[in-house]
This record gives structure tokens, sequence and C-alpha cells, in this order.
């Protein structure tokens, strides 16, 4: 049936919920995935402790981290393809079950293989709740309105992102020790378990046509996590060089594996990554801008914490509090953001702002060395921050304006899957051009101290086990290195802009549903309703002909 104004000017919709009741269901959501945030965020801070503790190197640092956000990524669209099949309630209590195992596996890791391990059992549960709460509410709230509940979900990956830094270095620098960073959340967790429990009641939909694509998935991580070992250990500073034999062999493998993704998903009845939804203009291009988004959020903003300890000598609490300025900028633009988006129904020009601060805020940071003032530091991180707040969510609004709600979990999870994907890359690339770099810069320090680099220990992030001059030396180089990798990560942040500045600038509407009518096709149809509102209509179903069962729209 079609919408019809109301008195006030707006879309009526029958099956939309009360604000009451959507505030019900975010509880348990926001709940769930807070724990998760909080859990992922607690150990950023712990990570070189952690790492130097279990006596890994800068590769393994990076691979701690990519190992989640590779899991996170790969299973982010089987969740989706499973919440068409069962109920999504019990889905999200699952999830959280998964991440607290993963976090208790961790905690009793005693070496990194094990803690690689609970790393991918962890982001297999964050992908779950990734997945889970954005296509709830995609599928609950309609896009006009959406835009202030984006900013509560914004609001709380803020606060996890600056509770979790400060939390976790408050932690290691305790007697407890950084174990406790991933036993800590196990309590949030149950209360997130039972809030889940009672306030969400969502309807299950059944599709009986939906099958879950494993051989794509199985080829798609393959292909990625080939490229991604290849990447992590090129260079001077790794196994082999950027350009040799077995390089060769890596990327001819990585993109032959890809090549037959893309072969099986155009031929899969119900593709892991639907070729159809990504192609479409709006979500392609969302999903570009999405993964440089998560190259310079992952992967930019991973070595915030090891730059503070490692080249300036902070402790793990603080360098969790030298990182506000960078959550306190996604917080005020996140929530602000989207409730503007709410009053003014104009999303776009958020989106384009948001890209080009981060590539501000990005290009500043690259001027970072060793000795820059933190003063200028908290300011440029605060600019990253605006413009991230600005992007993370109201990218995966502007693709849920497109599509129907009965594909809002493909596409809303597509868009997180791309995000965490350019996370994973853009943490293994700039973590293996820091290594590269600290190598290099870590050489030229101990020559003039008359030490031989091999002897030197410039790979090792256990700076305490290290006489005084050598460590100064360490400290130096990842100063001075860390400076580049923001550099790239701003020159990255560009095709964002780029992809932001070309997204078709469609209203955002009333109806929780997509609208479309006769002779349109994929387009909304636009009808004046009183004010400056609009009314999307919905098309007349057709007949086994393929014609309307009238002629009115």
């Amino acid at each position: 049936m079609p919408s019809t104004p109301s008195s006030s000017g707006r879309a009526a919709d029958p099956d939309a919920m009360s604000h009451r009741q959507i505030l019900e269901a975010l509880t348990g959501l926001l709940a769930a995935l807070f724990t998760a945030l909080l859990s992922t965020t607690i150990v950023t801070t712990a990570h070189p402790t952690i790492v130097g503790d279990l006596d890994g190197s800068q590769t393994v640092y990076a691979w701690v981290i990519t190992t989640a956000l590779l899991a996170n990524a790969a299973s982010t669209p089987i969740w989706g393809k499973l919440a068409d099949l069962f109920n999504k309630k019990v889905l999200v209590q699952v999830a959280i079950v998964v991440f607290v195992v993963g976090s208790m596996l961790a905690g009793f890791a005693p070496n990194i293989p094990i803690l690689l391990t609970a790393r991918v059992v962890q982001g297999v549960g964050m992908g779950g709740l990734t997945a889970l709460v954005i296509a709830i509410i995609g599928s609950i709230v309609s896009p006009r309105e959406r835009g202030r509940y984006s900013g509560y979900i914004g609001a709380v990956t803020a606060v996890s992102m600056s509770g979790g830094p400060i939390l976790g270095g408050v932690v290691v620098d305790s007697p407890l020790g950084w174990r406790w960073c991933f036993f800590i959340c196990v309590p949030v967790a149950v209360v997130a378990f039972g809030l889940v429990h009672k306030t969400l009641h969502i309807e299950t939909v059944r599709k009986d046509d939906v099958s879950i694509d494993w051989l794509g998935a199985l080829l798609l991580t393959a292909g990625v996590s080939v490229l991604l070992v290849w990447v992590s250990f090129a260079g001077k500073a790794g196994y082999y060089e950027w350009l040799s034999r077995d390089s060769a062999i890596l990327v001819g493998t990585g993109v032959l594996l890809l090549v037959v993704t893309v072969i099986v998903e155009a031929r899969h009845s119900s593709p892991i990554i639907p070729l159809k939804i990504v192609t479409e203009r709006t979500t392609g291009l969302a999903i570009i801008a999405s993964v440089a988004v998560g190259v310079g959020l992952f992967g930019g903003t991973t070595f915030l914490g090891q730059y503070f300890q490692t080249a300036r000598e902070f402790s793990p609490t603080g360098a969790g509090l030298l990182t506000i300025p960078l959550v306190f900028g996604m917080l005020v633009s996140s929530v602000g953001s989207g409730q503007l988006i709410t009053k003014l129904g104009q999303w776009k020009p958020f989106i384009v702002a948001g890209a080009g601060l981060m590539v501000v805020g990005f290009l500043l940071l690259g001027i970072v060395d060793h000795a820059t003032s933190l003063w200028s530091i908290g300011v440029f991180i605060a600019v990253v921050g605006l413009g991230i707040g600005m992007l993370m969510q109201n990218l995966v609004l502007a693709v849920q304006n497109t599509v129907s709600v009965h594909d809002i979990g493909a596409a809303s999870s597509n868009v997180a899957f791309f995000r965490t994907f350019g996370g994973a890359i853009g943490v293994s690339v700039l973590g293996s051009l820091l290594a590269g770099q600290v190598a290099q810069k870590s050489a030229a320090g101990f020559a003039q101290l008359g030490i031989d680099a091999s002897a030197g220990g410039g790979s090792s992030l256990d700076l305490g086990a290290l006489p005084p001059p050598v460590a100064a030396v360490v400290r130096t180089a990842y100063g001075d290195a860390t400076g580049r990798i923001f550099l790239i990560a701003g020159f990255i942040a560009v095709v964002t802009l780029v992809a932001t500045v070309l997204i078709p600038n469609r209203p955002l509407r009333r109806t929780i549903d997509v609208a479309q009518v006769h002779g349109v096709g994929d387009e909304f149809a636009e009808i004046p309703s009183f004010g400056p509102d609009r009314v999307y209509i919905a098309p007349e179903p057709a007949d086994r002909e393929g014609t309307r069962s009238s002629d009115a729209p």
C-alpha cells in the first residue's frame, strides 16, 4: 500500500515503532556492541606490553590486530546470511558468547600462536555483533529517522574507544597485569546478554531460498590472507624482497583466489558478496570509501598507542589518556551529525566534510616525529576523530537508504565487511612499512654509536631489556617512522574524499522499506508532500505477463 502523508506532513508508516520501543530495543544491542568494542579497545594500549612479554616483534604486533580484523570481516557476511535463517536475537546472544570465549582464551594465552588463535575467535564474535546490530536497526527505523539512532551507535563507539584504552592502561599498570584486559569484559558481557534477552523483541522472517556461500567465504578469506602474508613479511626488514620470486608466488596465488571468488559469487544463488548490490553506484562508492576509512581508522590509529609508549616513553595509562582528543572528536561529530541529519534531512554534506577532515588530520599527523609537541598531536588526532565520526555510520545510512528492507542486512554487512578488510589491509601494510622504516633508522643510529645493527635489538618491543643508548635509538626510530605511515594514511583518505563526492545525493525516505514505481526500476520516485517532506510509493505487484494490476501509481 502506498504511504500517505500525515497531518504533520510526514509519511505515515503503520509498521513503524515508537521512539520508546526503538530505545528499548536498542538498549540491549548497544550494550552488546559496547562489550565487543570495549574488549577490543581495552587491549590497544596493552599491545606493546603483551607482545613484548610474549617475545614478539613488530610484525607480530601488526598480526595480533590483523587476525582479529580478518576474522571479523570474513564472518560478517556469514552472520548476515544466518540472520535470514534464524532468530536475530539468538544470534546476537551467540555472538556475545563467542566473543567472550575468545577473550577468555586470549587471557590465558601462554604464547603468540595461542593469542593469535584467540584473536580469531574474538573477531568472529565481533563480526556477528557488527552485522546484526546494524541490520536490526536498519529494519526497524526509517532512514530519515535513523540519523539520531546512528548517533547513539557513534556515541557508544566513542565511549568504548575512549574508556577502553584508559581502562586497559590502568589494568596493565596495576598488579592485575595485561591478562585482565581480556578477563574484565566478561561481567560486562553477562549484563549485555541479559539486556538483549529482556529488551530485544523482533520478528523473524525467514527466507526459504537462502543458503550460505561457504565456498565463496573460504576463497575470499584465503585470497586476502595470502596477500596480507605477502605485505607483512616483504621488504628489507622481512623474509624476502618486494620484487622477488617469493613475492611473485604469493601475489599470483592471492589474485588467482580472488578471481575465482568473483566467478563463484557470480554463479551462486545467494553469494556471500552480492554482486548486484555492491555494484550499485551508491553502495559501490560507499564500499570504496569504507575501505579507505578502514585503512585510516584501524591502520593509522592502531599505532598511536605504540607511538606514545614506544617513542615517547609514556605508560599504558598515559597513552590511553593521550588518545582522548581522537575519541572526543568522534563523539562530537557522530552524535552531532546524526542529530542534524535527522533534523535537516541532508546527509551528503556531512560525509564529504568528514572525508575532508580525515585527509587534513592524517596529513598533519604525517609531520609527527619523536619530538613533536603533544598539544599539536592532540589537535591533529582530534581533527581525524571529527572526520571519522561523520563517516562511519553515515556511509551505512547512505547505503541503507537505497536498498529494500529485505536486502538491508546484506548491504549493511558488506559495507562493514569491506571497511574491516580495509582495516586489516591497512594494519598489515602500514605495520610492514613501519617495521622497515624502524629497521633502517635504527641501523643508522646504531652505526653512529658503533654498534652492530644485527645485534642492536631494533625489532624487539621489549625496550626495557635493552641498554639505555640502544633503547634511545629505537625510540627515536619509532617516533620518526610513525609520521610516515600517517602520511600514507592521509593519501589513502583522499580516495574516501573522492568517493563521497561522487555518491548520489538521494533524499532520505521516511518509510522503512524502499519505494519503487512502475518504470523507475531501482530509483526512488519522489512525490511532493505537504511542505518540504517527501512521500515514497511502492510498486503495484506485477502479474505473470509483467503488467501492473492497475495503471495508477
